[in-house]
């Protein structure tokens, strides 16, 4: 048996992938195949795939397939008898001199148990259609539109100018001026940034390996964030206007990149054209018009808004007209985009956790799939992912939205696994800076976060080191932590978000902070250039085994994590360290094919040596590392027996 140091559950492996899952997705009441593989020296006798039908348990034995490799493959079928289907392995094992007892043994997607698990954790299939092929495990960029570049066409004679049309509510800012992260005018500062001038540097993305543009929010608004919408009908003048987006997207398209943009739908602005018709002038006639069923006006006037915030007043999904207008037919905001001239090619939702939800009142559910339905009608490959700061599973089973944003699984985690001390705004969170997690707790969050999603949903979540809303991974996390954690999350399953900024090594201690102009033409400002790193992991990314491959943790103890992606005839091994270390792995823990080959990449200093002869761990591996650093490996793959 695998030493205790080990990840647990190393001993038997599923994950939903389509390593384990060889016919794909299936529809409601057809079934699928599930196949587990378990240690040839676990003692594993017997296996049983246990399935939740009409919410009652029922238990079905598999069948082995045969022995290789040193695992034995075990196969069961799974019905889709509802929606969600959701099942686990039940392990039967035989006593031995190292286990005399030998209990039984649960496998679900947070790992192996010897007692009874509740059903959160289990394995799911989603009978619901999966997102677009072409976003399973997609290089995303985040472009927020006024700090990344200002078009040739802009008023500027030099670098140092002002922005040009400066509206009343903005204050201008010269390209190289600093942020302002804190106080009324952080909203306010505008740099002058447009979509003319993205379209300008598209060389700049296609060369990282670029393959999704999403852009923050690009409508009219009082604010450079512009998440208080003032129409949903046309894009800001500033950016450039609607020609503008078109011909975007058309650029991008021209390279292969498609291009989602920012919808707010929990709270519009108060300046927006429906909250105006609705408020009025707070005279009784205002009470007749059709938008005011939009919002949570009360008796006196006053309205609801997002955290009490007034100029962000919150939208009433109870609204048949709001539907209408906004998610529901052809002539709804979500299709106008999607269609052409425009054609974007899905829509990131900002704070989706929170829209359609007010205390009692949930319409939570139900708008999305409504929203979900108008985007596919308009655009059958569209891209649908949400906002979502904590436990968002629940939300995201496969029939609504076709990914989240990864904070909780992901970000936080990896924040904590490489925190340097430094005093951050940490999600909203109390404290000062993230705590300090050893591996095994960066593991055990992200399984906690991250199980309880259908695997074609993990698959197109974003995978973010830090976004626009976040402080920069650059000022969070130790020296060379940034290069670490940009690994991490180009190798795990997802879509790698590249913050922009992220390549020249931008610094900031919140979202707002982190908003820095692009430094173009300001050597000075890059902090470090990772722009042939980010190009390596773009390149790296194209292989299947990261885009859609299994996940196996191997190995996560205090300064290291070890874990392979696997597809049939490919294995991407992955090692990261964030500190000096000198770990033993045990034999049969790495892949076969591991000795003597050479890394496809590597940040910092980290190195495997096979253990020397007399050693307790003769026939393992030796791991060493000189700080913070990575390495990735391609090895020969698994083949189930019988393929």
């Amino acid at each position: 048996m695998i030493p205790a140091t080990a990840v647990p559950g190393f001993e038997a492996h599923h994950d939903g992938s389509p390593l384990y899952l060889p016919d794909g997705h299936v529809g409601l009441g057809a079934s699928a195949r599930v196949r587990l593989r378990t240690r040839a020296d676990g003692g594993v006798v017997r296996v049983w795939v246990r399935t939740v039908e009409d919410a009652e348990p029922r238990h079905a034995a598999a069948r082995p397939l045969g022995s290789i490799g040193g695992w034995d493959w075990w196969e069961a079928r799974v019905r889709v008898h509802n929606p969600v289907a959701r099942y686990r392995f039940l392990l039967e094992r035989e006593p031995s001199g190292s286990d005399p007892e030998a209990r039984p043994a649960w496998l679900n997607a947070a790992g192996m148990w010897t007692h009874d698990v509740p059903d959160t954790a289990d394995f799911r299939l989603s009978a619901d259609a999966p997102g677009p092929e072409w976003a399973a495990g997609a290089v995303m960029y985040q472009v927020f539109p006024d700090r990344f570049a200002r078009s040739r066409a802009a008023s500027r004679p030099d670098a140092g100018s002002e922005a040009p049309h400066v509206p009343e509510w903005a204050i201008a800012a010269a390209w190289g001026d600093a942020v302002v992260h804190e106080g009324p005018d952080t909203a306010r500062q505008l740099f002058g940034g447009d979509l003319n001038g993205i379209r300008e540097r598209l060389d700049h993305l296609e060369a990282l390996g670029v393959e999704v543009l999403y852009l923050t929010p690009i409508f009219p608004a009082r604010s450079n964030h512009r998440y208080d919408a003032s129409t949903f009908r046309h894009v800001d003048p500033l950016l450039g206007g609607d020609t503008a987006l078109a011909a975007l997207v058309e650029a991008c398209h021209a390279r292969g990149i498609r291009v989602i943009g920012d919808l707010t739908a929990n709270h519009t602005g108060d300046a927006h054209e429906w909250f105006r018709r609705a408020a009025g002038d707070r005279a009784a006639s205002s009470r007749d018009v059709p938008e005011r069923s939009y919002y949570y006006f009360r008796p006196d006037g006053s309205y609801e808004s997002w955290w009490g915030v007034p100029s962000l007043p919150k939208l009433d999904w109870a609204s048949g007209g709001l539907r209408r207008d906004f998610v529901d037919g052809p002539d709804s905001v979500v299709a106008h985009w999607l269609t052409e001239p425009y054609g974007l090619d899905g829509w990131r939702l900002d704070v989706g956790n929170m829209t359609g939800r007010l205390g009692v009142i949930d319409h939570h559910a139900e708008v999305f799939r409504l929203l979900r339905a108008t985007a596919l009608a308009a655009r059958p490959d569209a891209l649908l992912v949400a906002e979502s700061t904590n436990d968002a599973a629940a939300d995201f089973q496969g029939d609504t939205f076709h990914g989240s944003m990864s904070y909780a699984s992901l970000t936080r985690p990896l924040w904590g696994w490489l925190t340097d001390g430094t005093a951050v705004n940490y999600f909203g969170a109390p404290l000062a800076r993230p705590p300090r997690l050893p591996a095994e707790d960066f593991l055990a969050q992200y399984r906690a976060f991250s199980a309880a999603y259908p695997w074609d949903v993990r698959l197109r979540s974003l995978s973010a080191i830090d976004t626009h809303d976040t402080a920069r991974a650059a000022t969070v996390m130790v020296p060379g932590g940034q290069e670490v954690a940009a690994v991490l999350a180009f190798t795990l399953p997802g879509m790698p978000l590249v913050f922009a900024g992220d390549e020249f090594g931008l610094a900031g201690v919140d979202g707002e902070d982190s908003r820095t102009p692009m430094p173009w033409d300001e050597p000075e400002r890059i902090a470090a250039d990772l722009r042939p790193l980010y190009a390596q992991l773009g390149q790296l990314r194209r292989e299947p085994a990261l885009r859609i491959g299994s996940l196996r943790w191997l190995w996560a103890e205090g300064d290291v994590l070890v874990f392979v992606r696997e597809q049939p005839g490919c294995t991407v091994l992955v090692a990261a360290a964030r500190a000096d270390a000198a770990v033993e792995l045990p034999p049969g823990l790495l892949p076969e094919g591991w000795a003597g080959a050479e890394p496809v990449l590597a940040v910092g200093g980290l190195w495997l040596e096979a253990a020397a002869v007399g050693n307790a761990h003769d026939g393992g591996a030796l791991l060493s590392a000189a700080g913070p650093s990575a390495a990735v490996w391609r090895l020969p793959g698994p083949t189930p027996p019988g393929e």
